[in-house]
């Protein structure tokens, strides 16, 4: 199956046909960055890390852009709650967010574009829509103005009425029409401001976006990314700017992520029901939050719950106890695995030719998943078959006994897939941190397991199961191997 992409702006999964052959030129609208990151805020960059991932693997070579706007309404308002400046608080949340990307193995970004430093190419897209009468200035003030536009509305499928009547559309009396946006706001006092032909003042959020993307990536992207909230005004008007100013479409595609959920509404910082990622990351591992983010389509709303985390923890836990089966096997570390980087054939010849067509069967299976509009959700699923298949297969065989060579060289090479599809959706790269790793608890556990073996020795069984019972009360699990005992946290 070649990769088919859903398109907004077309309702409908579309072939995937690049601008120029072989390279991808993708745009995701970054944060507002007046408070910390919160949950949702990551659902954007591991989609969109993962369509990179996917992509390269394909053999694309992707530039891959998530801008950041560090000048707008809301971190004037929140600087001067905390009684800081502007630049102050956009580079201490522009940090914030930075980590946390990079906690959730979120690398594959190239460039971080900020708004306060394109405004010299802001105001050279704003001079132009003006020049083409697309724009007017009012009093310090440039709009645009939407009725010179005959497909604004495009994006939403909905006339430019509808779209003023279903939204928060800022009132002025300067504006020729109710829903034209600003481009440039005429300076307030104690404001951040820049010169301009029209006068001190900064940019309007939109044309920040426009003006970043083209810079850094060209007239026509190829994807332009973004929540669903995102579609109108900001696709909306992104969309309407830049096609006017130069006559060609913005965007092939435009990919719209579900939201985050909590209850009834989304998760967002002006509802104030947000969980900060800083936070959320104490209780519960990263790869743990970004699969949870990976199991559900894209498009679809992501239900964000406790409960949820918990049981995507027991997943993983699955995929954790074989890594540690595969190391007592093969004495190597899963994580060492070397594993292909870019799509080919699976070669199933060898003595174990049912087990690893049943592999090839399960590989083909997700990749035709992420061949659908990048369906993480279903792709996940087919993991869990392959672990099934690899752990039943190392029973059959009795690879912790006395493993047979060919039996080996299968297993090896089955497993090299689960790392090769685990890699696309970044997850499985790097041992995971839980609790109780360290070399005190590991040492403590230790001495349990030998005075338990010894209570066994000495038919002391009472002894052996308390220890066990006691143990399991605190979510520790004794696991009897043909090597000796082994524990981990967790049911």
């Amino acid at each position: 199956m070649a990769l088919r992409v859903y398109n907004t702006l077309s309702r409908q999964k579309e072939p995937f046909e690049t601008v120029e052959p072989g390279k991808v030129r993708m745009y995701l609208c970054g944060p507002t960055v007046y408070k910390p990151s919160h949950a949702g805020h990551m659902v954007g960059p591991v989609i969109f890390d993962t369509v990179k991932r996917y992509l390269t693997y394909l053999g694309y070579q992707v530039k891959f852009i998530v801008n950041i706007t560090d000048v707008d309404d809301k971190l004037i308002v929140q600087a001067q709650k905390l009684n800081t400046t502007v630049p102050e608080l956009a580079e201490r949340i522009t940090a914030d967010y930075l980590e946390n990307l990079k906690k959730l193995s979120i690398t594959s970004i190239d460039a971080f574009p900020r708004a306060t430093d394109n405004i010299g190419n802001i105001i050279d897209i704003i001079k132009g829509l003006i020049d083409k009468g697309f724009a007017y200035a009012a009093a310090g003030d440039v709009y645009f103005d939407i009725t010179k536009d005959p497909d604004y509305g495009k994006l939403c499928h909905r006339d430019p009425e509808q779209l003023e009547a279903g939204a928060r559309i800022e009132v002025s009396d300067k504006k020729r029409n109710p829903g034209d946006f600003a481009l440039w706001k005429a300076a307030k006092p104690g404001e951040p401001q820049w010169p301009s032909p029209w006068g001190p003042g900064r940019p309007g959020w939109h044309i920040e976006c426009t003006a970043m993307s083209m810079h850094l990536l060209g007239e026509t992207l190829d994807i332009h990314g973004g929540g669903l909230d995102l579609q109108f005004p900001h696709h909306e008007n992104e969309l309407a700017q830049a096609e006017s100013l130069t006559g060609k479409p913005f965007a092939r595609y435009w990919m719209h992520n579900g939201l985050m959920k909590v209850g009834a509404g989304k998760m967002s910082k002006s509802l104030g029901n947000e969980i900060v990622v800083t936070e959320l990351l104490r209780q519960h591992p990263a790869e743990t939050l970004r699969f949870f983010l990976l199991s559900t389509h894209y498009r679809r709303p992501i239900d964000f719950g406790e409960d949820r985390l918990e049981e995507i923890q027991r997943g993983l836990d699955g995929f954790h106890r074989f890594f540690e089966r595969y190391e007592r096997i093969t004495k190597k570390s899963f994580y060492d695995l070397a594993a292909p980087d870019r799509r080919g054939d699976f070669n199933t010849s060898g003595e174990f030719q049912s087990f690893l067509a049943e592999v090839s069967q399960h590989r083909q299976a997700f990749l035709e998943c992420m061949d659908d509009d990048f369906n993480t959700g279903g792709a996940v699923g087919l993991l869990y078959e392959l672990l099934n298949s690899l752990n039943r297969f190392a029973d059959l065989q009795k690879l912790e006994a006395a493993p047979a060579a060919a039996a080996m060289d299968a297993f090896q090479r089955a497993t090299i897939v689960l790392k090769e599809l685990g890699r696309i959706l970044g997850v499985f790269l790097a041992p995971q941190a839980r609790g109780g790793d360290n070399d005190l608890v590991a040492g403590l556990m230790q001495l349990l397991i030998d005075l338990r073996a010894d209570a066994r020795k000495n038919k002391n069984f009472q002894v052996a199961d308390q220890i066990r019972q006691r143990l399991g009360q605190l979510s520790v699990t004794l696991e009897d191997r043909p090597g000796g005992t082994g524990w981990r946290v967790g049911s």
